[in-house]
């Protein structure tokens, strides 16, 4: 950029505007522009997961299927758990027999007729059958496909019947909150604080629902000069879907 000399005309003219300012008082400071604009922005699942098995087996009950709305804990699938039920049992077993024995032999101890070590071996013997039958139930546990989170079935890979080695089995997202994400001009850079309330336009729909900033990037791209936001939208209903298109109003 060439820069030219301040002519006398100008001079004056500049001269004749500060006295003025001068003479009216002083001017009061210059306030920031007005943070106003528009950018782009998708709604996104909060959650994406990826259930599955860490064991292998035969896919023995399948209880949900695309589009069904689940919650935590609910079991979603079953392998074949035969052998680990009757394990299961048989450990159980033990382990009420165990207690029972230490039972009997506490009055005996009481009454001086057996030793303090043979009562130490009976005590030691039921805590290795308790100990033994929650690994069991552990190793049930594992043959059924439970949902870690509250959410909407977009996949189901497998079907009963199906063999399944490690694999997994239902896709799973969380729409209720949605993550609206969008990329702001790094010239509003500190000027959106988390927990502020932002309007969001929904054109496929044809509302306008309030979001809150939940987080705000502290890197600005060098190539592009933006930073990205995401938003927080209750959808407690799930009627909002992820996916859309929409536009956040700052």
């Amino acid at each position: 950029m060439i820069n030219r000399p301040v002519t006398v005309r100008q001079f004056l003219l500049l001269a004749l505007t500060l006295a003025a300012s001068a003479a009216a008082g002083a001017a009061p400071p210059s306030q920031p522009p007005a943070f106003t604009g528009a950018s782009t922005c998708l709604l996104v699942p909060s959650m994406d997961v990826s259930v599955g098995t860490p064991v292998d087996g035969v896919l023995e009950a399948v209880n949900a299927d695309r589009g069904d709305v689940v919650q935590a804990g609910q079991m979603l699938a079953r392998l074949n758990a035969g052998v680990e039920s009757a394990a299961v049992a048989l450990v159980e077993a033990k382990a009420q027999f165990g207690q029972r024995k230490l039972s009997r032999n506490e009055d005996l101890y009481r009454k001086q007729l057996i030793s303090s070590q043979e009562v130490d071996e009976l005590e030691t013997e039921r805590e290795l059958a308790n100990r033994e039958l929650r690994e069991r139930r552990e190793q049930l546990r594992l043959r059924s496909i439970t949902s870690p989170i509250r959410g909407v079935v977009v996949e189901r890979y497998r079907n009963r019947g199906d063999l399944v080695k490690q694999e997994k089995i239902f896709r799973i997202v969380q729409l209720d909150p949605l993550f609206v994400e969008t990329v702001v001009a790094g010239d509003f850079f500190g000027r959106l604080k988390v927990g502020q309330v932002i309007q969001v336009q929904l054109p496929v729909l044809k509302q306008t629902v309030s979001a809150k900033v939940s987080t705000v990037d502290r890197v600005i791209d060098p190539a592009s000069g933006t930073f990205r936001v995401r938003l927080t939208l209750p959808n407690p209903r799930n009627d909002i879907p992820s996916g859309l298109r929409c536009q956040v109003n700052f």
